[in-house]
């Protein structure tokens, strides 16, 4: 299991996560060797490493800069 109460920011965590799991359902392919695990595992596991990461996408505002 994964200790989300270590990591900066759970859902960030959580969403990027998700993303790279559709992209690893879609055919990508995976950046980290984590053996014969389910796709949304290999996700949690590259976000985890730092091999992937969330982008910033053009004219969405984050949720912190909406206060």
């Amino acid at each position: 299991m994964i200790d989300r109460s270590k990591l900066p920011n759970s859902f960030a965590f959580v969403v990027t996560a998700g993303a790279r799991a559709r992209q690893l359902l879609a055919g990508s392919t995976p950046r980290v060797t984590v053996g014969q695990h389910k796709k949304i595992t290999v996700a949690l596991q590259e976000v985890l490493t730092h091999e992937v990461e969330a982008v910033e996408r053009p004219g969405v505002v984050p949720a912190s800069a909406e206060e």
